[in-house]
């Protein structure tokens, strides 16, 4: 299951005069966490979602275990979860559902998908919460949701974009060890934050600015 992203030289646009990262180059090696860290709109988010497939690179390469990742498909084929920033739920469905259909979707027996889901909601204290709409949780509650279902996907490579940014210290800490446990487990984590404290706490430390990017430690 260990799997090793490397991005290679990677610039992406979204307008030919406009880049938003230029020449970028890191590796996510399993049983590690690397932190991408970096100002808003320094390219983090971008980043995240180039590893994702679901951006395409307008010059070098994403490969996953040396294999060029061709889209999103590919790169779900190849176990890489994503918890997006804006934390991608469904608003008409409950915590569980969200948590169900997921797991359901990616090839989980209905029977281990409740069984995952009470498992993982329960690791983010939102045990009272799994009946509840998403419209009526709280934004960090829907961002612990989210979360849960990511590490429910038990993927092998996990990418996590400022998932504590709307959680109080206590939840932001139990995140943070969740995902190290995902990375003790052998996945390849990275986690995008604006969180020094959280970011020190990481194996090692890529910093963007300007969509340059810099190895602050390795």
């Amino acid at each position: 299951m260990t799997k090793t992203v490397v991005v290679d030289r990677v610039s992406v646009a979204y307008a030919p005069d406009r880049p938003v990262l230029r020449d970028v180059s890191a590796t996510a090696w399993p049983g590690r966490v690397l932190a991408v860290t970096g100002p808003s709109g320094a390219g983090k988010t971008t980043l995240l979602a180039a590893m994702a497939g679901i951006l395409r690179p307008a010059a070098g390469s994403v490969t996953v275990d040396g294999a060029p990742l061709r889209d999103r498909d590919h790169a779900v084929a190849e176990r890489v979860v994503i918890i997006p920033q804006d934390n991608g739920l469904a608003a008409i469905l409950t915590a569980g559902e969200n948590l169900q259909v997921a797991l359901i979707a990616n090839g989980v027996p209905p029977t281990d998908a409740r069984r995952l889901t009470s498992e993982k909601l329960e690791r983010l204290g939102l045990s009272g919460q799994a009946d509840q709409l998403v419209e009526e949780l709280s934004g960090g509650q829907q961002q612990r949701t989210a979360i849960a279902r990511g590490l429910a996907l038990h993927g092998d490579v996990l990418l996590a974009d400022e998932v504590t940014s709307e959680l109080d210290a206590a939840n932001r800490q139990r995140v943070l060890d969740l995902l190290h446990d995902e990375a003790r487990r052998g996945a390849a984590v990275v986690f995008a934050t604006h969180d020094p404290e959280a970011a020190a706490a990481c194996d090692a430390e890529l910093h963007l600015i300007d969509g340059r990017a810099e190895l602050v430690r390795e």
